[in-house]
């Protein structure tokens, strides 16, 4: 395998995690009755109706089907891939929420 071929494969690898952390973050929005496309606009103004959100918020699950995804999961899949703006987009959304009594 030469180099080009190489870099190729961690390419194409990289977008297949890359869009894994789309859909994980599309269904931790489904899950919190959050619109994803418009925490997405808000942490990048510029980048509105990106194709790859918008081709993974149809795969999500309704939030009754779904399993859980903790906050501290999508904000450290989000940290990953460098998109530390939703995470603070989504960290600000996580402090909008009622604290829970115990």
């Amino acid at each position: 395998m030469n180099s080009k071929e190489m870099e190729q494969i961690i390419i194409e690898s990289y977008k297949r995690d890359e869009d894994t952390m789309i859909l994980v973050f599309a269904q931790w929005c489904v899950n919190h009755g959050l619109d994803a496309a418009e925490l997405y606009a808000r942490a990048y103004p510029e980048q509105i109706g990106n194709s790859r959100l918008l081709k993974a918020i149809p795969l999500t699950a309704p939030k009754e089907e779904a399993g859980d995804i903790d906050d501290a999961t999508v904000l450290q899949v989000l940290s990953l891939f460098g998109n530390e703006e939703l995470a603070f987009v989504v960290s600000e959304e996580i402090d909008r929420r009622p604290r829970k009594h115990r």
